[in-house]
């Protein structure tokens, strides 16, 4: 570029501005239309980040290298009152058979959970209690962040011991240390022996931090007085095939559960793996969904600009034809009206920027979503204001360049 058509453009440029300025009302409203659009854009796409992320660190939290089993929903009798929710039939010892027979398995455990309430000093607090093996602590990550938790021997001697995790513990004793003191899950008294470092909810929404931990034998002899285990968690090996685990998990289980020919397996086997694909392809797909949706609010801003141009030339029509009668040639008045309203776009662009990052934070605060800036659909929305301006700028522009300066003058 030249310095006579850089000098050129600098003089579009300012009297763009200038008469951008001496229609403010007609400017804001452009400029408003594209701003919610890029806001928009960046609001949707933060909430639908934070949905993501929060989803993928509930299914983190529970381990992606983890199968779990459980029983099969149970089949309805007929006129019988009282019917289990799901088939009664895995065992202890099928997480051993698992762990020693199960070539990719690193590691299997057993599992109970049933909903208590956990008492002390006069507070009734429901609750849900879990029952597990130290080797099933280690498999879903849980840990103590004060006290210990309990090991094999007190799990072999069925002690009367618990782990809180930590808005359990807040919620019963408050500021109170709860190590070394004895509370009561149903009518058994336990002694409590740490507070769990903090794992947030799962993907079905259950607070992992609102449960009592106790050892297995424990729970099944002590506190529910049942036979069975609820589930069997089972870990890969170390850059293991989790769909082969499942293959050999299934046989093992296929073995040691006979069942009769045309009935269903007694288990159902959850792959966390194949879970976390799902939910990370349903989460993406919802971000682009709504991303979508802003872009058309963006859309509808770019309309506006169009139809404020096309006024603008109609109204201006007369300084369209004295610039053309004292030597403006089209593509100067072409120039014009583009500039102006790509100005007009990337002005609301920013703005949008700006207000966006301001809804996103307010979004965050009020609702129940993870803080994720998006600096990506920042830079999409200013680009696509931008290019929006440019685009919707080319109609004003070619009607303004294609009047002539008789023809303009007598109109006007």
């Amino acid at each position: 570029m030249t310095a006579a058509s850089r000098a050129r453009l600098l003089r579009s440029v300012r009297l763009s501005i200038r008469i951008l300025a001496a229609h403010p009302l007609r400017t804001a409203l452009s400029v408003s239309g594209v701003l919610v659009g890029v806001s928009a854009v960046m609001v949707m796409s933060a909430v639908g980040s934070g949905a993501e992320r929060r989803v993928l660190a509930r299914i983190r939290a529970m381990g992606t290298d983890l199968l779990v089993v459980t029983g099969a929903p149970a089949p309805r009798v007929a006129g019988r009152a009282r019917q289990a929710a799901s088939v009664t039939a895995l065992r202890p010892a099928d997480a051993d058979a698992i762990a020693g027979e199960a070539f990719l398995a690193r590691a299997a455990a057993p599992g109970v959970t049933r909903a208590v309430i956990a008492r002390w000093e006069g507070r009734n607090v429901p609750t849900t209690v879990m029952g597990t093996t130290p080797a099933g602590l280690r498999i879903r990550g849980i840990r103590a962040a004060a006290g210990r938790v309990f090991d094999d021997e007190e799990d072999r001697q069925r002690r009367r011991v618990v782990v809180l995790g930590p808005v359990l513990a807040r919620t019963l004793f408050g500021e109170v240390d709860p190590i070394g003191l004895e509370l009561r899950l149903g009518s058994v008294p336990v002694e409590v022996i740490g507070v769990l470092t903090p794992r947030g909810t799962d993907v079905a929404g259950a607070d992992l931090d609102h449960v009592a931990v106790v050892p297995l034998e424990t729970a099944m002899r002590r506190l529910l007085n049942i036979p069975y285990v609820h589930a069997l968690y089972v870990q890969g090996a170390p850059g293991g095939n989790l769909s082969g685990l499942e293959a050999e998990v299934r046989e093992i289980l296929g073995r040691r559960h006979a069942r009769r020919s045309g009935t269903p397996e007694p288990f159902v086997v959850q792959n966390q793996s194949v879970v976390l694909r799902t939910e990370r392809g349903t989460a993406r797909a919802f971000t682009r969904l709504i991303v979508a949706t802003g872009l058309l609010a963006l859309l509808a801003g770019g309309i506006g600009i169009l139809v404020t141009m096309l006024l603008s030339v109609r109204d201006r029509r007369r300084e369209i034809g004295l610039r053309r009668a004292v030597g403006a040639r089209t593509r100067d008045i072409r120039l014009q009206f583009l500039l102006e309203s790509v100005l007009v776009a990337t002005t609301g662009g920013a703005a949008g920027i700006v207000a966006g990052l301001g809804m996103t934070v307010v979004a965050a605060v009020l609702g129940p979503w993870d803080l994720v800036i998006p600096w990506r659909a920042a830079l999409v929305g200013f680009a696509s204001s931008a290019g929006l301006g440019l685009l919707v700028g080319t109609i004003p522009a070619s009607r303004a360049g294609r009047l002539q300066p008789v023809e303009a003058l007598r109109a006007a």
